[in-house]
């Protein structure tokens, strides 16, 4: 479903890669036997491939996705101190993809009562200091954004700052963030992110 990060990672970078995709919108909690079907692990994304051969992890599907399109498009820079870069802030931006995650699954999933607080304050930190570190870094080197020229770090950052805004707000005060409030408004309006907004929606194809 398009309210986790990584499906939504997913399914704005085919389209950005011009690569055509059904999306079903399935739970992996609501309707779990049903994911079951399809992928016995029930992880999210599942990519079922033309072949019916499934691939998992958001970043393994890409992978296998930039691999489809040759060489008419990638959104890896080819320079090596320009991918090095979009690859450090593609890993802060899964760090707190997971990290937020992690967070919510502690209060919608635990009973209050097992919280383990301690775990809940490491995991926070490791949260802030992912925005942080992406924070400093997008103040001194802006990411592109548009649709031609946004890469698959301004996609990963734009997105995890998007779900976490969602999730957990007061964690995170977006007023803290001026360079990432400018990149997620900025990205929020392409039509590639329009086509798969956060949440329970199913992606649907404009063009």
């Amino acid at each position: 479903m398009l309210d986790s990060p990584y499906v939504r990672r997913v399914a704005i970078s085919l389209q950005l890669l011009g690569l055509p995709f059904e999306h079903r919108s399935i739970s992996v909690f609501s309707t779990f036997p049903q994911f079951q079907q399809i992928n016995p692990v029930v992880k999210a994304p599942s990519f079922v491939c033309d072949d019916g051969e499934i691939l998992m992890d958001s970043t393994l599907i890409l992978e296998y996705a930039e691999a489809l399109t040759g060489l008419r498009r990638s959104l890896l820079p080819s320079p090596i101190s320009e991918r090095q870069h979009a690859l450090r802030a593609i890993g802060l931006a899964l760090a707190a993809c997971e990290k937020s995650v992690q967070i919510v699954y502690e209060r919608n999933l635990r009973p209050t009562e097992k919280m383990h607080e301690p775990w809940v304050d490491r995991v926070t930190g490791q949260l802030l200091a992912a925005y942080h570190l992406l924070e400093a870094d997008l103040m001194s080197r802006p990411l592109a954004v548009t649709s031609t020229t946004i890469n698959q770090a301004g996609v990963s950052v734009a997105v995890a700052w998007h779900f976490t805004q969602q999730m957990l707000p007061e964690i995170v005060p977006a007023t803290r963030y001026p360079a990432l409030r400018k990149l997620s408004a900025s990205a929020e309006v392409l039509p590639e992110f329009i086509a798969a907004p956060h949440g329970a929606s199913t992606y649907r194809h404009t063009g």
